[in-house]
């Protein structure tokens, strides 16, 4: 997620590579930052005495560890900015040991092609100017909404994992026109591009979901029959399901 970022960052056009500083925990994961123009650090350190604004991109179990390995470099100019799931902002607080401008953000892997659809929550320290940059920021790399953060969970369980659960529906509807006679390409593109239209069609029309479907099943037609299939299989319950487990699990990182 953080070469997600940092691509995406660049390609917004917020940030030129070289305003980037990252460390990672191998050799090879360096020279990937150093390969799009950015900064290599040989520690957590570096990267913030370099920076105003910190990510920090690491698996939940680490946030804890990274924040204070780093505690002692930060100050209050920093902003550092958390993306991991499950780890609320009075951890991450505790584990600086001192006040801290801290923002929780929950994105998703399409920020790598400037359609990120993510949420950020705000701690106690943080000013409008601090969120303003942070927002202006993630907004480069698709949409960004304030929430509160005891919703955050159901953030990560709808959109931080959403983009799996939309790759898995594609690759379904492919698969059924493959099996219907169509060659595997010609599948998955009409299978993408149908789900960013319908997408598209929500976004820019305003109008409910359910309306727009109803606008494309004639009584009796071939699209009711499909759409009665999916509710044969509970495909409504399943996404819900699916999403609340994903919510459930971040709930459960956070204690």
């Amino acid at each position: 997620m953080a070469e997600a970022l940092a691509r995406g960052f660049i390609a917004g056009g917020k940030v030129q590579p070289g305003d980037i500083t990252a460390s990672a925990t191998s050799d090879p994961r360096k020279e990937v930052f150093r390969g799009f123009g950015a900064n290599a650090a040989d520690s957590n350190q570096q990267v913030v005495d370099n920076s105003q604004i910190v990510f920090v991109s690491v698996k939940p179990p680490y946030v804890v560890q990274v924040l204070k390995e780093v505690s002692s470099s930060l100050t209050n100019e920093h902003i550092v900015v958390s993306i991991a799931a499950g780890i609320p902002l009075g951890q991450m607080q505790e584990a600086a040991g001192k006040e801290v401008r801290l923002i929780r953000v929950m994105p998703n892997t399409p920020c790598l092609v400037g359609e990120t659809a993510s949420a950020m929550c705000l701690g106690s320290n943080v000013s409008e100017e601090n969120a303003a940059m942070v927002l202006e920021l993630m907004s480069s790399v698709g949409t960004c909404l304030k929430v509160n953060e005891a919703l955050f969970s159901g953030v990560t369980g709808l959109s931080g994992s959403g983009p799996a659960y939309v790759y898995l529906m594609i690759e379904a509807m492919a698969d059924g026109g493959v099996r219907a006679g169509l060659p595997r390409d010609t599948a998955q593109t009409l299978a993408a591009q149908t789900v960013l239209g319908a997408a598209k069609m929500v976004l820019e029309t305003g109008m409910q979901p359910g309306a727009l479907k109803d606008q494309v099943t004639s009584p009796a037609g071939t699209t009711i029959a499909g759409v009665h299939a999916l509710e044969t299989g509970a495909f409504r319950a399943t996404v819900m399901n699916a999403v609340l487990a994903s919510a459930s699990r971040a709930d459960e990182l956070s204690k």
